[in-house]
């Protein structure tokens, strides 16, 4: 028998009969991006943490209830954003989301310069500040499509909407976005 290493499928099957060892390399492989999705909506690293965690633990009691063959990552992030925003909810905060943006990976290695390095910079606290002051959905649908790295199909499962409306929310945040920023399409 050859070693390979377990897929989701295979680790999901095995979680479903009580592995809870499979269930672990499931949770490993996939609570940096419950992380980052519990924290786009909540925008507190407390209560995105307390979001994942009753999030996966929700998601192995509901196992059972997952359809075999169906990717996990979107079935996944469903709950901890259910979760994250019931959470949100019932807290009643209206806290602006304070996303860190990661710096471009440069070309070739090359160090910046020190004035590159901070016009850089000030450019992602720009952007970060107007991307703060969009409506909530506007908000999620920029956050999870370009700062998560999600899919249209993805966003959809983790926010609850239908692809149409990731697409349209997004184009329309994006629009709203360019004006706020002073960018013309």
């Amino acid at each position: 028998m050859e070693d390979r290493p377990l897929d989701d499928g295979d680790l999901v099957a095995r979680a479903k009969q009580g592995d809870t060892r499979a269930y672990g390399a499931l949770i490993r492989e996939h609570q940096t991006i419950a992380f980052h999705t519990a924290y786009l909506i909540t925008g507190s690293t407390a209560e995105a943490e307390d979001a994942v965690q009753e999030g996966l633990v929700k998601a192995y009691r509901a196992l059972g209830r997952f359809r075999t063959g169906e990717p996990l990552r979107p079935w996944l992030l469903a709950i901890v954003a259910n979760e994250a925003r019931n959470r949100r909810r019932s807290a009643g905060r209206r806290e602006r989301l304070a996303l860190r943006a990661a710096g471009d990976p440069l070309s070739g290695g090359a160090v910046p310069s020190p004035e590159t390095a901070l016009l850089d910079a000030e450019r992602r606290r720009e952007l970060l500040a107007a991307v703060n002051e969009l409506r909530d959905d506007d908000r999620l649908a920029i956050g999870c499509r370009y700062f998560l790295g999600l899919s249209e199909e993805e966003t959809g499962a983790a926010l609850g909407w239908p692809r149409g409306t990731v697409k349209s929310r997004t184009a329309r945040a994006l629009g709203r976005l360019r004006e706020r920023m002073g960018v013309e399409a």
